[in-house]
C-alpha cells in the first residue's frame, strides 16, 4: 500500500512507503506500529494509521477500534517482552501538548521502578458549582 503524498506529509508516509528504513513491528492494512529512533525506553512503539490523520481529532471514528486493537497487542507484547510491572500509552495533539509530527500517531513506552520520567502537574480545585458549570458547558459540545 502506497501512501500519496499531501502537503502535510511527514517522516512517517516515508515509513509507510518503505522509503527509509525503520523496524516495524505489527502492520495491518490500515495501521502500522515501528519502534520510535528517539525512544524514552527501549522498545518505546509508536503505533499510527496508514493515512495521514494531522491528530486523534482527525481520524474517522471507524478507524480508532483498528487503533486500540493494534496499540493493545503491541503493548501486551512490550510487557512480555520486557516482564514489565506498566506503561505509557499517550498521543501528542497539537505543539502545544508536545506533538512534533503532525501525522497522528500513539506511544506506547515500557516504564520501571525508579526510572525519573514523571509528568510535573499543577492540579487544581473546583470553587463550588464550577465543576458542574464546565461539565455542563462540556456536555453541550459531545454530538
Amino acid at each position: 500500500m502506497t501512501i500519496k503524498y499531501t502537503i502535510m506529509s511527514t517522516i512517517f508516509t516515508k515509513i509507510i512507503n518503505r522509503e527509509i528504513p525503520s523496524e516495524i513491528l505489527y502492520e495491518t492494512n490500515n495501521v502500522i506500529s515501528i519502534i520510535d529512533i528517539m525512544p524514552i525506553h527501549y522498545g518505546h512503539a509508536l503505533i499510527l494509521p496508514k493515512k495521514e490523520y494531522k491528530n486523534f481529532l482527525e481520524v474517522p471514528e471507524h478507524e480508532l477500534a483498528e487503533l486500540m486493537i493494534v496499540t493493545q497487542k503491541v503493548a501486551k507484547s512490550l510487557v512480555k517482552t520486557f516482564n514489565l510491572e506498566g506503561f505509557n500509552f499517550f498521543a501528542n495533539n497539537g505543539e502545544v501538548a508536545g506533538q512534533s509530527v503532525f501525522h497522528f500517531h500513539i506511544h506506547v513506552t515500557p516504564r520501571y521502578p525508579n526510572d525519573n520520567i514523571s509528568f510535573h502537574l499543577n492540579l487544581k480545585k473546583y470553587a463550588e458549582g464550577q465543576m458542574k458549570e464546565i461539565a455542563d458547558n462540556i456536555r453541550k459540545n459531545i454530538h
